[in-house]
């Protein structure tokens, strides 16, 4: 009853808004907006809602919804044509949006965005506007989120009396202690496959005060940043499972989730993995907490994985943004996110409403990993595939207990050339 509740309230604020923001003359009444989505549970959440919206306002919205790779070669060929008639498109701003803009194919949100009070910006996590916004132009507002986090066995640590790990320190020592590979069970699993686990230990970068570069200078092979590669190497090989260096996400993810690790980093995103008994054996015994700090303190991620954005060939700006406006609104974020769609919007995670679909614990980390996180998983470069390449050859040296300092210089010098290309 409870849960049903909950969706008619979400239904009832969202019509209520829907009546509520535009005015009464429909001033873009007989506008037609094409919109291209991706298949995804925003999209699913979002687009039952959308005749609420064409009757409120007068407009009328074709929504043409895409598998990811598919939107992505749509968006591609159709700008890159410069014939293009798409108005408001889904993008995900650390693969697209510095190609994106430095081709001039975003509209800038700030004019729009700014000075709305219905939109809000201020609610927004200031590392999702960080990442939408490109050279000083806002190309889009976040509408999905995800942060890296601990995942690890409550069971485990209540027995053993251990606290759960806030510091590097602490959580060296807990992968240590848990580590039992005689009997195929491991203290720590993350990513160790190259380009798959640059994400991951971004985060572990940042919290050793290091990053990929700063003002456009490579910095791969700074003393923190070694010692951050140095460790999530000697975790993986002292207390990790074998063959991680052919680990992704699905692998590393299967490790914990069948029981064989007492602790895994990766996305908040994956939290439904873990609970889902069809794909989790241990869904009950799972607890999350925020990613450990190091000498910069605790630093995690906390991206946008999806965002939405206004092309800037389109012919119904206003109109555009009317939708824009209602579809990453308070009202409408709140009814996703009911769907467990993480919001980056901060009045979504402090509603009720739009945390009862999720673990408490969970929503706490959330909160807490919001703030002070970096808004990048990834180097922010056009070359974002090759940069990765570059990154991941230290990580894979590191892992297997090679000289890392050395792999740092050649990774630097290398990063450093795509960096100077892109300038």
């Amino acid at each position: 009853m409870k849960r049903f509740l909950s969706v008619v309230v979400v239904v009832a604020l969202l019509l209520a808004t829907s009546a509520g923001i535009f005015a009464a003359d429909q001033p873009y009444k007989g506008t037609t907006l094409r919109v291209l989505l991706s298949n995804h549970p925003w999209t699913d959440a979002i687009r039952p809602l959308i005749p609420e919206f064409e009757e409120a306002t007068g407009i009328k919205v074709q929504v043409e919804s895409l598998f990811e790779d598919q939107l992505s070669q749509k968006l591609l060929v159709e700008f890159a044509s410069g014939t293009s008639t798409i108005d408001v498109f889904m993008q995900r701003p650390l693969q697209e949006a510095k190609q994106f803009q430095t081709n001039g194919w975003y509209a800038d949100l700030r004019p729009f965005a700014q000075d709305d009070a219905e939109l809000d910006l201020d609610d927004f996590f200031p590392s999702g506007i960080l990442a939408e916004t490109v050279d000083g132009v806002l190309t889009g507002i976040p509408i999905v989120t995800e942060q890296e986090i601990i995942y690890y066995r409550k069971d485990l640590f209540e027995e053993a009396g251990i606290k759960v790990p806030t510091t590097m320190e602490e959580f060296e020592v807990a992968a240590a202690h848990f580590n039992d590979p005689a009997n195929g069970f491991y203290g720590f699993v993350s990513r160790g496959q190259r380009a798959a686990a640059v994400t991951q230990f971004s985060s572990y970068l940042y919290s050793f005060d290091a990053s990929f570069d700063v003002d456009g200078v490579a910095t791969l092979n700074t003393p923190e940043a070694i010692a951050a590669f140095t460790f999530y190497g000697d975790m993986l090989r002292n207390y990790g499972p074998p063959g991680v260096l052919n680990m992704s996400w699905p692998q590393a993810l299967a490790i914990f989730a069948q029981g064989n690790a007492a602790m895994y980093t990766d996305a908040s995103v994956f939290y439904s993995n873990m609970l889902d008994p069809e794909q989790s054996d241990v869904g009950e015994l799972v607890g999350f907490a925020q990613f450990p700090a190091g000498s910069a303190g605790s630093r995690p991620y906390s991206v946008v994985s999806w965002g939405v954005s206004m092309a800037g060939t389109s012919r119904n700006k206003e109109a555009a943004w009317e939708f824009m406006k209602w579809a990453t609104s308070k009202e409408t974020t709140l009814a996703a996110q009911y769907r467990q769609v993480p919001s980056a919007r901060t009045s979504a995670w402090a509603n009720p409403e739009g945390v009862v679909n999720f673990p408490a614990q969970l929503v706490d980390v959330i909160m807490a990993s919001s703030e002070g996180s970096m808004p990048y998983d990834r180097p922010n470069v056009i070359g974002v595939g090759e940069a990765r390449d570059v990154v991941g050859t230290v990580i894979v040296t590191a892992i297997e207990g090679g000289d890392v300092a050395a792999a740092a210089e050649r990774a630097n010098r290398d990063y450093q050339a795509i960096l100077d290309r892109e300038k």
